[in-house]
């Protein structure tokens, strides 16, 4: 499964119109003149970047509960379809490997 991540910067602005400055998390290819300023609307500009950093995209939380649905019957179905023999030699597969690294 695939990740998708995006760039974020940690950057200063401050107010064309007003006094405010402040910190904000901006995607790294946003403008340099902008962003609203929370005081007045007026666009802002980027005085200084203060760190990057790579954050996971937000997630579609329906899209995640669907894939959970199939993801849980896999393991239960799997054993149900197979043999008693088949299931027995990959426990004792398992079993081998297991011992095979404490020694």
């Amino acid at each position: 499964m695939r990740s998708s991540k995006r760039p974020l910067l940690r950057v200063e602005r401050r107010c064309l119109v007003c006094d405010w400055e402040g910190e904000m998390d901006e995607p790294e290819d946003a403008e340099v003149i902008g962003e609203p300023c929370p005081a007045c609307k007026a666009p802002t500009e980027r005085t200084k970047v203060l760190r990057r950093r790579v954050a996971l995209a937000v997630r579609n939380p329906h899209a995640a509960e669907l894939g959970r649905l199939g993801g849980l019957k896999g393991g239960r179905a799997r054993a149900k379809a197979l043999s008693p023999e088949r299931r027995r030699e990959i426990a004792l597969k398992a079993i081998r490997t297991r011992w095979a690294k404490k020694r």
